[in-house]
């Protein structure tokens, strides 16, 4: 039998924090914590936040969905956009080209869970990509 993840608790306020101008994530669970289960974090965008993506739609080959916890966030899936207000759930099966903006005068915030796990590898060279690109604020 296989080595079993362990049961654990993460206090807020607690994770590994990412900031990229106007957004910033927070994660909470990842490949160490679930045994490459799934990857769990949090994603906060500041009002009229809009991601300087070119093109503005990208994918990845894990799974997504998205809770929003806070605001109203714009998704697009595909090629429509959708608003999701607080209590929202958000399914985005993997290789489906997806984006998301704030477009209010208010904060917004999702949880993201990934299945598997492994996006968070990810993280630091999008930071740095932010940090790189002209259009990020």
């Amino acid at each position: 039998m296989g080595r079993r993840a362990k049961a654990f608790v993460i206090k807020p306020d607690n994770g590994r924090h990412y900031g990229m101008g106007k957004m910033s994530a927070i994660f909470v669970a990842d490949n160490d914590e679930t045994m490459g289960r799934l990857s769990v974090s949090e994603w906060w965008l500041e009002p009229n936040t809009v991601p300087p993506d070119v093109p503005p739609a990208h994918s990845h080959p894990e799974d997504h969905m998205f809770y929003v916890i806070e605001g109203e966030v714009s998704v697009m899936l595909g090629a429509k956009w959708q608003s999701a207000k607080a209590g929202t759930y958000i399914y985005i099966p993997g290789g489906t080209e997806h984006t998301f903006e704030n477009r209010t005068s208010s904060r917004a915030g999702f949880i993201s869970i990934n299945n598997p796990g492994g996006f968070e590898n990810d993280m630091p060279a999008i930071v740095e990509w932010f940090k790189q690109s002209p259009n990020a604020s």
